[in-house]
């Protein structure tokens, strides 16, 4: 991939993911184990890089010695993601590679280069946080009724009692690498008191406005992916709808 032009590239990227996406679990985990050997880095360069940062430690010799001991295959990896939609796909294959490692620890090197790569490209600055209300798409409602794992949804009407009331909120984490695809969501009840238990918040008739509320109760955050497994969304998240919800009701 490293001669041929920026469509040309592009046009191979998608067509190794398409080819990744038909193999079979015994496909795939040759793949891997294609990846973790055959891109490896070259232990020689690494030990002259290092020899030379030993004896002058400098910035001068710092870069070299980054550039021996990343794996070439976190260059493959980045050129793959120039495909259309390719940043979602990795991420999917990153969930294919932690279920594999659970049969074959060897690979486990091998997700160190996808955690790396997706630190910085799931970083917060990329991340858009929207409230999800009743007149979102269809499709990210879909997604998130598949994704709630804290408290399952029994169908359309369960999510609309966590949608629509005035004393309910819903965020979640997106990214413009993955459209519709909710990286990770969060839900409020807006109370007048603390509650001793959950099951009030999922089923009792609704009390106070929103304007009336003096507590927040965050009763349900999900990650979505399992591909993402270990970049961290959560915090950020809900110190943002925190913000959020002290701008728009200072009663709280």
């Amino acid at each position: 991939m490293g001669r041929i032009g920026d469509a040309a590239r592009v046009a191979v990227a998608e067509q190794a993911l398409e080819a990744y996406s038909e193999l079979e679990a015994a496909g795939k985990h040759a793949f891997f184990a294609r990846l973790l050997d055959g891109f490896n880095a070259d232990p020689d360069d690494v030990r002259r890089a290092f020899a030379a940062y030993d004896a002058d430690p400098s910035a001068e010799t710092l870069v070299p010695l980054f550039n021996a001991v990343e794996p070439p295959r976190q260059t493959l990896l980045r050129r793959l993601n120039t495909a259309r939609d390719a940043t979602l796909k990795l991420v999917n294959m990153r969930a294919d590679l932690l279920a594999a490692i659970r049969d074959d620890p060897t690979l486990r090197p091998l997700d160190a280069d996808f955690a790396h790569l997706f630190a910085s490209w799931f970083n917060r600055g990329f991340l858009r946080i929207e409230r999800i209300n009743w007149s979102s798409p269809a499709e990210v409602l879909e997604k998130i009724m598949d994704y709630e794992s804290v408290h399952p949804m029994k169908g359309w009407d369960d999510l609309r009692r966590r949608l629509d009331p005035a004393d309910r909120r819903f965020y979640a984490f997106f990214h413009p690498a993955t459209g519709n695809e909710p990286l990770i969501f969060v839900e409020v009840a807006l109370t007048r008191d603390i509650p001793a238990e959950i099951a009030p918040i999922l089923n009792a008739p609704r009390g106070a406005e929103a304007e009336d509320a003096t507590i927040a109760v965050f009763y349900s955050i999900n990650n979505t992916l399992a591909g993402l497994k270990g970049v961290s969304f959560g915090n950020f998240l809900i110190k943002q709808v925190v913000a959020e919800l002290a701008a728009d009701l200072p009663t709280l």
